[in-house]
C-alpha cells in the first residue's frame, strides 16, 4: 500500500467552482463570490500527504476553529460567512464547511512560538536563533522562552517545505506597515489562547495564523483572520501537568503522527526520495482520540 496519496478528483457541485485541493482542505468559489472550504479527513506530515486519513477530523478541525473565533472576535474580525453547506453539496460535507468572504492573502504564514521545538528547535541548536532572533543558552526540547515570539514563514505548496524567515525579509515582501501588524496581531492572539488554553490544563507550545485583506485594501486596512484557527493541525497542544524540559512532550496533536514517521516501527528514511508508509490503524485511532480529546479539553465539550 503506498504512503502517500494523489491529489483526490474534486467533487462537483452546481454553482460551484472548484480552485483548489490542499493537503487537507478543498477550496471552491460560490457564485456569490464567496470561497467555499471543505475540510477533509487527509492528514499531512513532512509535505507528504499521507495514506491513510483520520475518521471526524475534518469535522474537528472545523469545529474547533469555530470556537476560536468566538474566542478571539474582539482581536481581529474573520472571514467566516456561514457553516451551512451549499445546496446540492454531498451529504459528507455536514459539519465540514466554511463559506467564507475572498480576501487578498498576505503570502506568510504568521508563526508565534512560546515554547522552543520543532524546526525553531533545529534551527536554535545550529546557532541559537530562530528567524534571526537570539536567544538564550541553555535551552532544550519544550523550554518555555523568555518571551513569545513571532517566527513568521514562507508558505510552500503541496510538495514544497514551508520556509522560516527573518521579520525583516516579511517587511521586504509585505512593507513595513503590514508586517508590523502581522507581528502585532499574531502575538496578540497568541496570548490570548495561550491563557485559554493553560485554564484548560494545555500547553499551546506555538500556532500559526493566515490573515488577508478585503479585495483591494491598502496597508491601513484592517488585518482579517482566514483559514483554520488554533487546530491540532496548525498548532502543538501539550498536557500542562505531563510538561517536562529536555524531553519530547506527549502531544495532543499531529506531532504523533511525525513521531511515528521518524520511529523504526515505521522503517522510513526522512532524508530519502521514497514516500513514507502508509498510517497503520493503531496510529489512526491514537491520532483521532488525541484530536478529540484536545477539542473536549478546549471547549470542554466531549466530541462524541
Amino acid at each position: 500500500m503506498p504512503g502517500f496519496v494523489e491529489k483526490p478528483e474534486p467533487v462537483r457541485v452546481p454553482g460551484l467552482v472548484h480552485l483548489h485541493t490542499g493537503k487537507v482542505r478543498d477550496l471552491y468559489r460560490a457564485e456569490s463570490g464567496d470561497l467555499v472550504m471543505v475540510a477533509s479527513d487527509r492528514v499531512s506530515a513532512y509535505d507528504w500527504v499521507l495514506a491513510g486519513e483520520i475518521p471526524d477530523k475534518g469535522r474537528i478541525l472545523t469545529r474547533l476553529t469555530l470556537w476560536w473565533f468566538d474566542q478571539l472576535a474582539d482581536l481581529v474580525p474573520n472571514h467566516l460567512v456561514s457553516t451551512d453547506p451549499p445546496p446540492g453539496a454531498p451529504a459528507d460535507w455536514a459539519g465540514r464547511v466554511m463559506v467564507c468572504r475572498s480576501l487578498d492573502m498576505i503570502p506568510v504564514e504568521a508563526v508565534a512560538r512560546g515554547y522552543l521545538t520543532g524546526s525553531g528547535l533545529e534551527e536554535y541548536r545550529r546557532d541559537r536563533t530562530v528567524c534571526g532572533l537570539a536567544l538564550p543558552p541553555g535551552l532544550e526540547d519544550g523550554s518555555e522562552l523568555p518571551a513569545p515570539i513571532f517566527t513568521p514563514a514562507t508558505k510552500g505548496a503541496v510538495g514544497t517545505h514551508d520556509e522560516n524567515v527573518s521579520y525583516e525579509e516579511v517587511a521586504r515582501r509585505t512593507g513595513a506597515e503590514t508586517a508590523a501588524r502581522l507581528r502585532q496581531t499574531t502575538l496578540a492572539l497568541y496570548h490570548r489562547a495561550r491563557d485559554i488554553a493553560r485554564d484548560r490544563g494545555l500547553i499551546l507550545a506555538d500556532t500559526k495564523f493566515e490573515f488577508g485583506r478585503a479585495a483591494g485594501a491598502g496597508p491601513d486596512d484592517p488585518l482579517v483572520l482566514a483559514d483554520e484557527v488554533l487546530t491540532p493541525d496548525s498548532s502543538r497542544f501539550w498536557r500542562k501537568d505531563e510538561w517536562q524540559p529536555g524531553r519530547p512532550q506527549k502531544p495532543y496533536d499531529k506531532q504523533y503522527i511525525r513521531d511515528w514517521l521518524t520511529s523504526d516501527a515505521a522503517g522510513w528514511d526522512r532524508a530519502s526520495d521514497s514516500p513514507p508508509p502508509a498510517l497503520p490503524p493503531g496510529v489512526i485511532h491514537q491520532t483521532r482520540a488525541r484530536y478529540a480529546e484536545a477539542y473536549r479539553l478546549l471547549t470542554g465539550l466531549a466530541w462524541d
